[in-house]
Order: C-alpha cells, then structure tokens, then sequence
C-alpha cells in the first residue's frame, strides 16, 4: 500500500518510449525554454532600463514575464531531463514543489491578465481618471496583493493534496505533477473535497473570465467611436491579442481541470496540457512586447547602447 508516509517517487508519462523520439522531445523543448527564457527576460531589461516604459502597463509587461519565466521553469527542466536520461520518476518532495510553484505561477497569472484587462479598460473608457487610478502606488499595491492571496491559495490546495493517502500506485499520467492526475492516485474519497475546491477554484476563475470579457465589450464599443482609423488600429492592436491569451489559457485550464477523471491520457489530453503550460511563456512576450512599439524602439535603444560602450 502505498500512502504520503511511504512514497519515495512518482513516474511521469513520457512522450515516447522510443529513443530517438526523445531526444527529439529534449531538443524541442530546449529551443522552445530558452526561447522563452530570452524573450522574457530581454523585457524585463529593456522595461526596468528605460524610463519611458515605466508606466502601469510596463509594470504588468515585468510581472508577466517573470510569472513566465517561473512556470515554463518549474515543467520544463525536468521533462527534459526525463527524455536525456531516459527515466520518469521524480521524488516526492520534487512533485510537491512542482504542483506547488506551477499552480502558484499559473493563478497568478491569470488573477494580473484579469487586471491587465481592467488597465485597459481605464485607460480607453477613462483616460481623463487613468492617472488618478492606475497610479504607481495602486499598481504596486495590486501586483502585491495578487502574489500573497495567491501563495496562501497555493498553499492549501497543495497541503490538501499531499495530506491524502496514495495507494493506487505512484504512476502519474502527466508529464508533469498536477493535481487532477494526482487525484487519480487516492484511493478513498476523501479527494472528493479537493475536487470540490478545484470546481470552486474554476468558478473564480470563470467569474474572472466574465469581468474581463465585459471590460473588453467596453473597450470595444469605445473604440469604434474613435473617429481615427489609426487610433482605432491601435486599442484594437493592443487588446486583441491579450483577449486572444486570456481566452486561450482560460479554456484549456478549464478542460484539463474540470473534465472526468479517465483511465488513461490522450494525445488530446496531452496537447492541451502543452497549450496551457509550454505555449504561453513562449508567446506572451511576442503577443504583448515584440508587437509594440514602444517595446520595439527600446530594445533598438538598447542594443545601440550596448555596441556603443
């Protein structure tokens, strides 16, 4: 029997069983973490050396991107080093800190797209307040919020899942330690109150969803009173794409966390794994940074200066 006192390990689901298919998984998943890893962190650079970019959208833009960096690295590493070396396990102290820090990463990434969304709506629908309310003081105070009602969110959803027995084996049919796949391993009901929780979770984030959609609804219906073409061009440049992620990210955490528990995984189950873990620390910053222009004269400015000296 195996409970949270005897299991050492847990075995991850591997992409492949055959050798050179993973060290083809290893090789893409390298290009695509430090792909990531750059991008991110050239934002960050380029946000915290140029004054001009100090602003609250910027100051999001940095959070993001090292929300970004946190989870794509808390998944990633692992899963490669899993592939090189041909093995699946992963201790249990290591599955705790990865459904710990990804779940941590990934709600507080989706709580700052929620008041990236409301920024963008003072700052359409109230440019004359955008000063007075989105100061430096209210974005910092925010931002902070967010991290610490999200580390005690974290925290008890993963103290209730580890304090439960598991001994339907130690095989997690992920190629990552989550919850709902963990879930799969208890073998009394007593998981039946942190599936509650994680219904009760999904509704928040539902509820975070709606807010946003209505924000956009009235961004959208003041932009189309814009009597400039170009200044429409640009509200719709600059919340289209973050409504595109939101939405992206929104329906394939959904799927995956509120789905029936099946016997065995899917090529789908695993696509839309990757969607919500591996593809959004990869386009975030090309979404929201490489397209704008601002972002685009700052790393020419930097990159300038930089040869220079």
């Amino acid at each position: 029997m195996f409970n949270q006192t005897t299991m050492t390990e847990f075995l991850l689901l591997g992409f492949s069983d055959v050798r050179e298919l993973q060290i083809l998984h290893f090789v893409v998943f390298q290009v695509i973490y430090l792909a990531a890893l750059m991008a991110n962190f050239l934002i960050i650079i380029v946000v915290a050396f140029d004054h001009h970019l100090h602003t609250p959208m910027f100051f999001f833009l940095v959070n993001l991107s090292i929300l970004d960096i946190g989870s794509i690295s808390v998944i990633i590493p692992k899963s490669m080093a899993n592939s090189l070396m041909n093995t699946r396990s992963i201790s249990y102290s290591g599955c705790v800190a990865q459904v710990f820090f990804f779940m941590f990463f990934a709600v507080t990434e989706f709580a700052l797209l929620t008041i990236m969304a409301y920024d963008r709506y003072v700052a359409i629908c109230q440019p004359l307040h955008y000063e007075r309310v989105m100061n430096r003081r209210a974005c910092v105070q925010m931002a902070t919020s967010t991290w610490i009602s999200v580390f005690v969110y974290t925290s008890l959803h993963t103290g209730n899942t580890f304090i439960l027995s598991f001994c339907e084996g130690n095989m997690v049919d992920q190629f990552f330690c989550e919850i709902p796949p963990l879930l799969k391993l208890v073998c009394s009901d007593s998981y039946l109150f942190e599936t509650g929780a994680l219904i009760f979770s999904n509704c928040l984030a539902f509820s975070c969803f709606v807010f946003i959609i209505v924000s956009y609804v009235q961004i959208f219906t003041t932009v189309l009173r814009i009597p400039s073409e170009q200044g429409r061009h640009k509200a719709f440049s600059t919340c289209l794409p973050h409504l595109i992620v939101v939405s992206l990210f929104f329906f394939t955490v959904s799927f995956a966390y509120l789905k029936p528990i099946s016997n065995s995984p899917s090529g789908l189950d695993l696509t839309v794994t990757v969607l919500y873990t591996v593809v959004p620390p990869l386009m975030n910053p090309i979404i929201y940074s490489m397209r704008n222009k601002e972002i685009k004269a700052a790393v020419k400015k930097l990159i300038r200066q930089t040869l220079f000296t």
